[in-house]
């Protein structure tokens, strides 16, 4: 059985994001499906005050951001394409552009009845009263702000004007093969296009085209397990051997704290055990699991005593 476990929901943009890049990796990964909102009682005790979906584990190592978790997927399937920092500049600056303001918009502007009838098929109205509020309370204390709706439909629409017309002549956004900005791309579309049936993506074309071949990957073969499985996982296992630290050297073996920077703005505490280019590890102890080591990226997190 495989030994990446991925926490996610069904209707999560991305967690979809994660599982479309699992497809083009070819992994085998195990499945544990979470609440739309915490509290989430039996993933606390893997991933700490860290609020966010998908949470990727592999024994007692937790991977908190699809950054870290992409490096993962990466790692495994040596497709090291797959991570933000190991292509171009170009690239780079493209995903920060659309991982955050673009999403936002692609995310708030596919509210329909089409959407509302799949979200009700996963929760009750009860459930969805609260999964709005949940996200009405995230938003007010998020750092990223919604603009307008009529900015924000603008914002989509110039969005996918820009990726009709780098997708006229390639298959994929930047070249003959997928990368990191690819899926990055991805996910927000596949919001509008495939959960909301928004009729604006089906205007164009070649983003059609392109969203076909990335589905087209599908999404490895996945194994389902329960909540109580993934801990017994992490039981069961220690966190893996540490990688060098060449940063941060006076708060090595300190107590932090690490935090989103966007939102979702709850951080996980705990003693700060690796720090370099790629990201931070604290290691944590929690009663039901014993110890555990969450990793971070440095892009998207603050990291304080």
């Amino acid at each position: 059985m495989s030994d990446f476990i991925l926490h996610h929901y069904p209707l999560s943009p991305f967690s979809e994001k994660v599982r479309a890049m699992l497809g083009y990796a070819g992994l085998d990964w195990q499945s544990v499906i979470v609440k739309e909102m915490p509290p989430r009682p039996l993933l606390s005790p893997l991933a700490g005050g860290y609020r966010k979906i998908p949470v990727a584990q592999i024994g007692a190592d937790v991977f908190c951001d699809t950054r870290t978790i992409s490096r993962e997927i990466a790692r495994l399937s040596n497709k090291p394409e797959l991570v933000m920092e190991n292509c171009p500049e170009e690239v780079q600056q493209f995903v920060r552009e659309v991982d955050l303001d673009i999403f936002l918009a692609c995310v708030i502007t596919a509210g329909n009845l089409t959407l509302l009838r799949k979200v009700l098929k996963e929760s009750s109205i009860m459930d969805l009263g609260r999964l709005l509020w949940d996200r009405i309370r995230m938003g007010s204390k998020a750092k990223v702000k919604a603009q307008s709706p009529r900015e924000m439909k603008r914002m989509v629409r110039a969005h996918l004007d820009r990726l009709e017309t780098m997708l006229a002549d390639q298959p994929f956004l930047f070249g003959d093969s997928p990368n990191a900005g690819d899926f990055s791309a991805y996910h927000s579309l596949w919001f509008q296009r495939d959960l909301a049936n928004q009729r604006v993506v089906q205007d164009y074309p070649n983003v059609n085209a392109w969203m076909d071949r990335l589905k087209g990957f599908g999404q490895g073969h996945s194994t389902t397990i329960s909540a109580d499985d993934a801990l017994d996982v992490a039981r069961s296992n220690n966190p893996r051997t540490l990688p060098v630290s060449d940063d941060d050297g006076d708060l090595i073996g300190q107590c932090v704290s690490i935090t989103p920077d966007d939102y979702g703005l709850e951080p996980v505490t705990g003693t700060l055990v690796a720090s370099n280019a790629s990201g931070w590890i604290v290691v944590r102890q929690d009663p039901a699991v014993g110890q555990v080591a969450n990793h971070f990226p440095r892009e998207g997190f603050r990291l304080r005593p």
